[in-house]
């Protein structure tokens, strides 16, 4: 059976950090199924090995540094 990768939805305030809690910017989709979410810390020190893995990597980190966006009414 074949089947395609849906798009994943960006993340929100809601999403937090499998290892402390804090919201999570990036998403770890693993190639047996599942996923691992980071914030911005944990995922730097964890995306390359999850990268090598085979794990399929959704980074939203740079949304950080991006001030000129107000918050969405779902991140409030």
């Amino acid at each position: 059976m074949t089947g395609t990768l849906a798009p994943a939805k960006q993340l929100t305030a809601a999403d937090r950090c499998d290892r402390c809690g804090a919201q999570a910017y990036i998403r770890a989709t693993l190639p047996v199924g599942g996923e691992l979410l980071f914030c911005a810390h944990h995922g730097r020190q964890h995306v390359a090995v999850l990268r090598d893995k085979g794990a399929i990597i959704q980074d939203e980190s740079a949304r950080l540094s991006d001030t000129s966006a107000p918050a969405g009414n779902d991140e409030r």
